[in-house]
């Protein structure tokens, strides 16, 4: 369900980019390019953690 949200959101946000900055710009809004940030979005928000150093566990002495 998270993945589910993560790309639904990834997709949202990217249209809602591509939207604002192309009516700042002056340019027609191009739908396919806001499809492929929210691809490129989605796999990036899923591929980080995985690339991220694991922080080290910590014992409950101090």
């Amino acid at each position: 369900m998270r993945s589910i949200m993560t790309a639904i959101w990834s997709f949202l946000l990217m249209l809602m980019l591509t939207y604002v900055v192309s009516s700042m710009v002056g340019v027609a809004f191009n739908l396919q390019l806001a499809l492929t940030l929210g691809v490129i979005t989605t796999i990036l928000v899923h591929v980080i953690p995985f690339i991220l150093p694991q922080p080290a566990e910590q014992d409950g002495h101090h």
